[in-house]
């Protein structure tokens, strides 16, 4: 039981469980601001007009202004690169949260879903109570122009309600864009409306500039309720002229009469009597202190990877493999990169807008300024991309020398970016587990392996490849022969483990041969049993932390996070990592 419950709490129910503390961290601010506008004096006439309507517009606007600023701050992609990278944060486990950002991301774009409805539903309220409880005697807090007013003119012909309606449409189209299913087959459309936070923002600042709820700012010359010697005010209802024209000492008789409240009223023990009549203004908004920050920190950022990305990358080869993937082959001055990082791709002539994340799968080096990616063909900018690559090109492999290189498209790079691959070479003993494509980001790894092992803290590398096709396989076979052949020679056969699964049996035969050689005796078929695997590293590497790496589907992770949070009689700690994959 207590092995089942420390599963559940390191794997889906840490999901479950972060949700959860988020949830109540929201919910706490959410009631703690609440509670100041039902209780605050300062508001005590504004809350007799709008009752509780008043009190949740203000709290959800609140958990709002909190999340749309750290939203932003989860998108600042360069800045939590150099925090991970540079071993500013000196904790893993605070630098593996670092990379959960975009997780992070899309549950604060929850949250603001969430409570915007909350927020809408309050202020639809609102709006019929400013048409409802109109009174002359509160010309300044009124919204509406005169009594029983239709609540969608105060909606529509207010600054507010206008700039409020825009911003739930806007958010509306972010949202329904952001499914996975909508960025999976349109990821333009997702790429273009989520853009549109900018407008957002905007409208965001607009909207709170509207001085919809204000607060009493004379509070000591007239406490709320009090009682004035010429008229008083309870419950809305102001004293009639005839009897505020007598003296203070006959509209204590004149008052019951009229008026039994009034008279309750006026015999509360400690009443206070006014000096004047109320006054009010609006806040000072409190988005501003919430956003500005994080938006020019944002700002900042995007001018810095702007400048870094304007100039164009040199193309130096295009090399066609199986299965429909590309690798592409560059150099720009002065660009540094670490293994397992990626970068964006962008190419005007495939599209103005946008540009796509790739993981690099070479890195540059002291003696090498070329960098690469591959790229799988799977969609409309791949295809594109790949059209307009090979417009001029045979259908084989092509690797033309820079001097004799043909014209290719304009290419610009931003980057590169931190993810969760780098942390392969800061353990003694690692796991890399990819599926298909996957194996992009450990690609890196295997070619900064391949310069110089010794002088990185791994010491032991367990690498799992898993593939549909056996054709696969050649996208990187040169590479990991060259590695073993290396390790080999210098005396360390034993420093990498390779295992390859394909799924497909046809066509086995195809791999082998003498340039493979050493592939075949590591090829199998089927899938890997992950549980044998596990047990074999744990006993291998006894009272030892082993860092898992995975890059693939769903199924295969979960897999892995499931058997990395098992315990074993070994001692041996496995702490997981997901690189993420969509």
């Amino acid at each position: 039981m207590a092995l089942y419950w420390r599963s559940w709490f390191s794997n889906e129910g840490a999901k479950h469980l972060f949700l959860l503390a988020w949830m109540v961290i929201n919910v706490t601010l959410f009631w703690k601001t609440f509670e100041v506008y039902y209780n605050g004096p300062q508001y005590y006439y504004l809350h007799r007009m709008l009752g509780l309507g008043l009190c949740i517009s203000r709290a959800s606007a609140s958990v709002l202004n909190f999340n749309c600023s750290l939203v932003l701050l989860t998108m600042c992609r360069s800045l939590l690169g150099f925090l991970q990278g540079s071993r500013k944060v000196g904790s893993r486990k605070t630098r593996r949260l670092l990379d959960k950002s975009k997780s992070f991301h899309a549950t604060c774009g929850i949250t603001i879903c969430v409570f915007s409805a909350v927020h809408v539903a309050a202020h639809l309220v609102n709006a019929l109570s400013f048409s409802a409880n109109y009174s002359e005697n509160f010309l300044a807090l009124n919204a509406a122009r005169y009594q029983n007013e239709d609540p969608r003119k105060i909606i529509f012909t207010s600054v507010t309600g206008l700039t409020g309606i825009l911003m739930v449409l806007v958010l509306f189209l972010m949202c329904t864009a952001s499914m996975y299913s909508v960025r999976v087959s349109s990821y333009d459309i997702f790429l273009y409306t989520h853009n549109l936070f900018f407008i957002f923002y905007l409208l965001l600042l607009i909207h709170v500039s509207g001085g919809y709820a204000k607060y009493q700012s004379n509070l000591e010359t007239h406490p709320p309720g009090c009682f004035m010697p010429n008229k008083t005010i309870q419950n809305g209802f102001p004293v009639p002229e005839d009897v505020s024209e007598n003296s203070p000492e006959h509209s204590s008789q004149l008052l019951p009469k009229i008026f039994p409240e009034i008279k309750l009223f006026m015999e509360r023990k400690g009443e206070k009597i006014c000096t004047e009549e109320p006054k009010f203004q609006p806040h000072f908004p409190e988005t501003w202190l919430w956003i500005s920050g994080p938006m020019c920190l944002y700002c900042a950022e995007r001018l810095y990877r702007y400048i870094r990305s304007a100039r164009p990358v040199t193309v130096t080869s295009v090399i066609i493999h199986p299965c429909n993937v590309i690798e592409v082959r560059m150099i720009k001055e002065n660009f540094n990169a670490k293994p397992g990082q990626y970068i964006t791709l962008h190419c005007p002539r495939v599209s103005a807008l946008e540009s796509h994340p790739f993981t690099l799968t070479m890195c540059p080096t002291a003696t090498k300024e070329t960098f690469g990616i591959h790229l799988k063909v799977v969609g409309d900018w791949t295809e594109r991309f790949q059209d307009i690559l090979l417009s001029h090109s045979s259908q084989g492999t092509e690797i033309l020398p820079i001097l004799r290189q043909r014209v290719y498209p304009t290419l610009y790079v931003d980057g590169p970016f931190g993810s969760p691959s780098e942390e392969v070479l800061n353990y003694e003993v690692s796991l890399c587990a990819a599926g298909g494509i996957g194996v992009t980001p450990f690609a890196s790894i295997l070619n900064q392996l391949l310069n110089a092992w010794k002088m990185h803290k791994l010491r032991r590398l367990y690498f799992v490849w898993v593939c549909r096709d056996i054709q696969s396989f050649h996208w990187f076979a040169d590479l990991l022969c060259a590695l073993y052949d290396k390790l080999w020679k210098e005396n360390r056969p034993d420093y990498l483990n390779i295992r390859l699964y394909v799924s497909q049996s046809s066509g086995i035969q195809e791999i082998i041969g003498e340039k493979y050689q050493m592939l075949n005796s590591r090829l199998f078929i089927g899938r890997p049993q992950w549980k044998l695997l596990f047990d074999e590293i744990a006993k291998c590497n006894r009272q030892k932390t082993v860092g898992v790496f995975c890059c693939g589907p769903n199924e295969i992770s979960k897999t892995l996070h499931k058997l990395s949070n098992r315990r074993n009689s070994f001692g041996t700690r496995f702490e997981y990592n997901k690189e993420s994959f969509s």
